[in-house]
């Protein structure tokens, strides 16, 4: 992974004040976002890009959750499906500071193309509450990151990167929420994952407020490629019931 896709991958704005409008639905089984090539010539990339042994067990076949908040489910991004979308999002200047994704569509397709070709170890997915698009999410393999240079991992440690893209779905506890129903979700998809990571910006004062209501804890501070992060973890056995 070259230095910019490293400084890339490592984004994270939970609660960037993005001006966008809202999203249409769309029916169940029916995967959000907008239809065509991101560019002349160049098709979508694969459905199924996954190795037959997926080191994220099939992110694709979790299916939807309860939350609090709604029904939620994680549909892993099509490329000329949902490029419009998610190239949209990360062109407002609040998310290109922690993501450094602005700029024309191309730029974004890079970096998806670099998660989808990741061998698995990176999904990247948009999240759907009752049948809406309202967020890019990453689940990662943080053990075979970049980031595990950066501490000391465990094997199977599950990484979380996201941004809520729809102006009226942030600062009313909804990220809290579904981060908490993800982290559920991936311990209960993962068994031999023991703790869930993540590393907001240390700038991204909603983005770790709301990693902290979803039951992480702050190990500490590291320097990545573009930030200083807080490297956040949620374990499958809670400190205090050891």
């Amino acid at each position: 992974m070259s230095a910019t896709e490293e400084r890339a991958h490592t984004g994270d704005p939970l609660d960037p004040r993005l001006p966008s409008g809202p999203a249409e639905p769309f029916a169940e089984g029916d995967p959000p976002g907008l239809a065509g090539p991101f560019a002349e010539g160049d098709p979508p990339g694969p459905a199924e890009p996954f190795a037959e042994d997926d080191p994220l067990g099939r992110v694709a076949e979790w299916g939807p959750t309860a939350t609090p908040v709604g029904t939620f489910r994680l549909v892993p991004v099509r490329i000329g499906r949902d490029l419009p979308l998610i190239s949209a999002w990360m062109n407002d200047p609040a998310v290109a500071a922690y993501w450094h994704l602005a700029g024309p569509p191309v730029v974004t397709a890079l970096h998806l193309r670099t998660q989808l070709s990741a061998g698995g170890r990176s999904v990247p997915c948009l999240g759907v509450l009752d049948g809406t698009p309202i967020g890019y999410w990453e689940i990662y393999r943080a053990d075979l990151d970049p980031l595990a240079r950066h501490y000391l991992a465990r094997p199977h440690d599950t990484g979380i990167h996201l941004l809520i893209g729809r102006a009226a779905d942030r600062g009313r506890g909804l990220g809290s929420a579904l981060l908490e129903a993800i982290t559920r979700l991936i311990l209960d998809r993962r068994p031999a994952c023991t703790r869930v990571i993540a590393e907001p910006d240390i700038r991204n004062a909603p983005s770790i407020s709301a990693f902290l209501r979803a039951g992480f804890h702050v190990l500490g501070e590291v320097d990545l490629p573009g930030k200083r992060a807080a490297l956040m973890v949620r374990e499958r056995v809670p400190r205090h019931a050891r």
